[in-house]
């Protein structure tokens, strides 16, 4: 048995007077409990400072960090404490050194990834999507939410890897695989590919960005808004709020239209058609104010023009801009149905209507002549 002189004399009388096993267990024991009970405390005081601290000042980023933090590192400092008592306890000492090669490794792996996390949240706070062009911030989150993703994945896969080679029959097996690593390597690369065609794919939308989270595109005949983009898949939520899940790789091999590419400002057009006798200096005129008094307009571009000219209509297309598009598919509409309503108001003659040529019926026309019968006769 180790000396334990630094416990009190009551407890080593005691101690010697109960069966060698129960002593050891219930003095190794008590030592957990008090370690465990001390790490706690030390925990609760530590982290009650940070957040009076955090609490006093203006950014709400030291908040996120204190409380992504908490968690792993409470049981960080328990782990710590196990050591600390281990070493002083033969015992002890041997039940780490079969956990330890498990617990560790977890416990590194969920503080970085704590730590990780809270980082890219506190970054992601500070680019604010509220403003009119707020391309750059959403540049911004779609570029952390991604590197986030991904070095989430290396991390865990990392901790996995260290946690199964601290188990003596996997590490075994690890080295026999090593030794013969031709045609495990071979058959573990297949087996993987399509996690690593992900992961590249990943970083691929990450530095070229042919999309970024809020962007309205068309992809697959369909209209919508980027979502959320992961490592494996997108997000597409279309205008009916239906979600469509599109893999990564189309966006990288196959053709889509990204209307916010490089700004969030648009063109859209709104066609009218009116009867050619129409007279068109009005239409413009009332055009040019609807648009103006719509605060929907980014007072960039309205414009009207005659496209094509039909026997029965006149096509007219009014262009105006908006700064994102769901404002521009609201202007587009207001400024159609304002239009419709004025014209049936105030130029009702401007709608289009379909003309028919009269014809005279036979017996009101009379018969043919004799002078024309003997020339169609000739004929």
């Amino acid at each position: 048995m180790p000396e334990l002189s630094f416990l009190p004399d009551a407890v080593e009388n005691w101690h010697g007077a109960l069966p060698q096993w129960l002593g050891t267990a219930i003095v190794c024991s008590v030592a957990v409990i008090l370690a465990v009970a001390i790490a706690f405390g030390v925990h609760w005081l530590l982290f009650r400072m940070l957040r009076r601290v955090a609490r006093s000042s203006q950014s709400e980023s030291d908040n996120i960090v204190v409380r992504g933090i908490a968690r792993p590192s409470r049981y960080a400092l328990v782990a710590l404490a196990l050591v600390l008592v281990s070493s002083a306890f033969p015992a002890l000492q041997n039940i780490w050194e079969r956990i330890g090669g498990l617990v560790m490794p977890l416990l590194v792996g969920w503080m970085v990834m704590a730590i990780l996390n809270s980082l890219v949240e506190a970054m992601i706070l500070k680019a604010d999507v509220n403003v009119e062009d707020n391309r750059n911030a959403r540049r911004r989150r779609t570029r952390l939410s991604i590197f986030n993703r991904i070095a989430t994945f290396l991390i865990i896969f990392v901790t996995v890897g260290l946690m199964l080679l601290a188990i003596p029959g996997v590490r075994d097996i690890g080295v026999t695989l090593m030794a013969s690593a031709g045609l495990a390597a071979l058959a573990v690369g297949a087996a993987a590919q399509p996690a690593l065609k992900a992961l590249i794919s990943g970083f691929q939308m990450a530095l070229t960005e042919p999309v970024i989270v809020g962007d309205a595109i068309i992809i697959g005949g369909e209209w919508g808004w980027v979502e959320e983009i992961r490592t494996t898949y997108v997000v597409v939520k279309v205008w009916d709020e239906r979600r469509l899940v599109v893999p990564t790789s189309k966006f990288l091999e196959e053709i889509f239209q990204n209307w916010t590419k490089t700004t969030a400002q648009l063109m859209g057009s709104v066609l009218l058609y009116v009867d050619p006798a129409t007279k068109l200096d009005p239409i413009r005129a009332k055009f040019i104010e609807i648009a103006e008094q719509n605060e929907r307009w980014d007072g960039r571009v309205r414009h009207m023009q005659v496209l094509e000219l039909t026997r029965d209509a006149v096509e007219i297309r009014f262009l105006v801009t908006a700064k994102d598009s769901p404002t521009l598919f609201d202007l587009r509409c207001d400024i159609r149905e304002d239009l419709i309503q004025w014209l049936a108001a105030e130029m009702p003659e401007a709608i289009v209507r379909s003309r028919f040529a009269p014809v005279a019926p036979l017996e009101v026309l009379g018969p043919p002549s004799g002078e024309a019968l003997t020339q169609l006769g000739g004929r």
